[in-house]
């Protein structure tokens, strides 16, 4: 809580940022209102998801995508975008064609 009695020659220049610090600190998944969806089984690990992401907020481990970090996905869905693997049956998650990663919004999870 600031001191709102304290005179402009007690407050500090606006705006410096004095300790180092990091987006890993702030959860922004709470923004989301689309969440990113991948069908595992037919994911070929491309990488192309990965790439663009602007959040790095999708998990590889072993050269594979294995999740999403819902903690900082903001729900943009340039990953769903990008995606280059057209599905060959419905989606796992959503029974739809297109792409292996398909954005539905937040209040379908229930």
């Amino acid at each position: 809580m600031p001191n709102v009695k304290a005179t402009w020659k007690e407050m500090g220049p606006g705006g410096v940022v004095y300790e180092a610090g990091s987006s890993v600190e702030y959860l922004t998944g709470g923004w989301r209102t689309l969440r990113p969806l991948r069908d595992t089984e037919q994911c070929t690990h491309c990488m192309i998801c990965w790439v663009y992401c602007p959040d790095s907020s999708i998990i590889v481990k072993d050269s594979k995508v294995v999740a999403f970090d819902y903690d900082h996905c903001k729900g943009c869905g340039i990953c769903a975008k990008v995606c280059p693997v057209k599905i060959k049956k419905p989606h796992s998650h959503t029974g739809e064609m297109g792409s292996v990663i398909q954005m539905v919004a937040e209040t379908e999870l229930g």
